[in-house]
């Protein structure tokens, strides 16, 4: 259906805004880029002829994918005194897509900002009026929480009921995408089940009793940033860096000394197990869990051939100390 080309611009573009939102992208990597590549090496052609949620949505796209679109294709909605037409504010759906465009701004964009502002004010002005509308719940949503804000699985859990009281729905791709909800939810269930292990095996929440324990917290943050299912690694070991790092805060900000902090600093500073000795107890602990951490992300790196990386994540430690 990507691939496909006797598509129209519009169809292929909601397709592959469905396929985005709904979470499963990932899938299509190459087909969306190549489909995104056609649409741009046409958009300002279509870009005169088409609505405001085409434009915008396009615009969004494009913009997402790096290629370096104008915002002065907005220019044709604003009056002769440089406003936005008010003549648009009742087109919801077209101010909807216009409201997420904005959100791909950059510096010195002013007109974005404008339509941004006047976005913002009247789909709240609307909502009233929407209540009976599929678009009311989308766009209390969106002015809650931007798709460009938003955590890709926690959005696509969210789209799964505005697509499907869409009536132009494709359903093939509406039950695809909860199928594979489903599955990358029970492997991030055991990712998680693996890390909390480690935690336990720590049992920092009897040994370190300051300490906070925020290790699901941590996963569902590593989660956010990459979650894609080839990512398990990445998720595991920054969940346990991050973890480790929060631990690491409550040493220096409730728990140490003046004098056991300046021998904590310098054991960090150094990365060897011979700087356990010169720690109190409850100090070697965590030292010792960082220096297993930090191997364990070596050995991992070693494979790759990409044992330099190690390093720069231990000087990247010792900075925050200094």
């Amino acid at each position: 259906m990507i691939a496909a080309r006797a598509n129209k611009p519009l169809q292929k573009l909601n397709l592959i805004d469905a396929i985005q939102r709904l979470g499963v992208a990932y899938h299509f990597e190459i087909e969306i880029e190549t489909a995104l590549q056609d649409i741009y090496e046409t958009y300002h052609e279509m870009a005169d002829d088409e609505d405001l949620y085409t434009v915008a949505l396009s615009f969004r796209l494009l913009r997402q994918h790096g290629h370096p679109i104008s915002c002065d294709v907005f220019n044709k909605y604003k009056n002769n005194k440089g406003k936005f037409q008010e003549s648009v504010a009742g087109d919801v759906r077209g101010m909807l897509s216009l409201f997420e465009a904005t959100h791909l701004r950059v510096h010195g964009e002013d007109i974005l900002d404008e339509a941004l502002t006047f976005t913002t004010t009247h789909l709240n002005s609307a909502l009233p009026n929407l209540s009976k509308n599929p678009l009311a719940a989308q766009v209390v949503h969106a002015l809650n929480q931007p798709i460009h804000k938003g955590l890709t699985r926690l959005e696509a859990r969210c789209y799964f009921l505005f697509y499907e009281q869409d009536d132009s729905h494709n359903k093939t791709l509406l039950d695809f995408a909860k199928l594979d909800f489903n599955l990358l939810q029970k492997l991030y269930q055991r990712e998680l089940g693996e890390i909390t292990r480690w935690w336990k095996d720590l049992d920092f929440a009897n040994k370190l009793p300051f300490a906070r324990d925020r290790v699901v917290e941590c996963y569902f943050w590593m989660m956010g940033v990459c979650f894609e299912p080839q990512y398990y690694f990445a998720r595991k070991l920054l969940t346990k860096v991050i973890t480790l790092a929060s631990i690491m805060d409550d040493i220096y900000d409730i728990y140490g000394t003046l004098e056991e902090l300046v021998l904590f600093t310098d054991a960090i500073e150094r990365w060897e197990m011979r700087a356990l000795d010169q720690l109190p107890a409850y100090m070697k602990l965590f030292y010792q869990a960082l220096l297993d951490v930090y191997n364990e992300i070596d050995d991992e790196m070693a494979k790759e051939g990409k044992s330099y990386a190690t390093e720069y994540a231990k000087s990247a430690v010792s900075l925050k100390l200094n």
